[in-house]
């Protein structure tokens, strides 16, 4: 086993980076990434905390993400499993980072910043989707943001419909959950009562 540990071995591989990957970081948001934020209906939130790092996914409407200025995101938090592992860690070390998705399309938005959250009542109902105000809102300022080259999602046929995986040939989270608790959580019944459950709880 050949290990890197050092920055210069990492650059004697790798090279220097090309002009285009240095000169599309900003540092606020410019009029052409904002078409892309407003775009996206999905992100994932990277966060730190004591415990170590955490990826968690955010979905909803196109544009849920709000551009409030040219440095500052805001995010509703909606309905979960009240785990709240990234709201837990930006209380802690406000170091946040977004990876934004927008389906058919190849190229993605990276955003580095740092996060805080905000319960302010007219704040979160203007994030009201259906009667239902979140709960908190994460308000991101932004250290730099660019975009990411199309390779990844070309590579990965993310978008082909042919490379779908079929939901048979992996286990339900019912069967996970039954699995991991000798029957006791989770299960067919859990399986069955999703759909329903989500539908009632989405915001």
């Amino acid at each position: 086993m050949s290990i890197i540990s050092s920055v210069e071995e990492l650059e004697a591989i790798y090279g220097q980076p090309g002009e285009a990957s240095l000169v599309k970081v900003a540092q606020k948001i410019t009029p052409e990434y904002r078409r892309f934020i407003e775009a996206a209906p999905f992100a994932a939130l990277a966060t730190s905390g004591p415990e170590g790092l955490d990826c968690s996914p955010r979905g909803d409407l196109a544009g849920f993400v709000r551009v409030h200025d040219s440095k500052t995101l805001m995010m509703p938090d909606r309905r979960g499993n009240n785990r709240v592992d990234s709201l837990r860690n930006i209380v802690r070390d406000p170091r946040a980072a977004l990876l934004f998705l927008i389906p058919g399309h190849g190229n993605c938005i990276r955003v580095n910043g740092r996060a805080h959250l905000d319960t302010d009542p007219e704040l979160l109902a203007s994030f009201t989707v259906k009667e239902k105000p979140p709960r908190s809102v994460i308000v991101m300022k932004i250290d730099e943001l660019y975009f990411q080259c199309a390779r990844a999602i070309v590579r990965s046929e993310l978008w082909n419909p042919e490379h779908y995986v079929d939901k048979k040939s992996l286990p339900t989270p019912g069967q996970i959950l039954a699995s991991m608790t000798e029957s006791r959580v989770g299960g067919e019944d859990y399986d069955q009562a999703w759909d329903a459950r989500a539908q009632k709880t989405l915001w």
